[in-house]
């Protein structure tokens, strides 16, 4: 049996509703980068509804942390590779093999 696809903003709701918790109070525990505090409601709405995506590693990070989800799958959902692996992709042929192995492993 095939699943649908996850998206990240769906993946949010998910585990926010499974926490137990508003958008207000899931805002609020998830820092900026440039530490000037929260961010919005609006912000995490609009990416709940997949009409944003979060701007940095920090963000997935956060929220990873603030829902007790594992940071890596929020990755995959919104589509990026976190800096500290593009940093040590030096090795052309060995990165492709290592993507290449990465996409066998999720189509299966």
């Amino acid at each position: 049996m095939t699943t649908p696809t996850t998206t990240l903003g769906q993946a949010i709701i998910a585990a926010r509703k499974k926490k137990g918790i508003s958008q207000k109070d899931l805002a609020a525990a998830v820092q900026k980068e440039d530490g000037t505090g929260a961010i919005s409601p609006q912000y995490l709405n609009d990416i709940e509804h997949d009409r944003r995506s979060p701007t940095s590693d920090h963000l997935i990070r956060e929220f990873a942390g603030a829902l007790g989800v594992d940071e890596d799958y929020l990755f995959v959902l919104a589509g990026k590779i976190p800096e500290d692996l593009r940093l040590s992709a030096t090795d052309p042929a060995n990165t492709a093999a290592a993507f290449r192995a990465f996409r066998r492993r999720l189509s299966k």
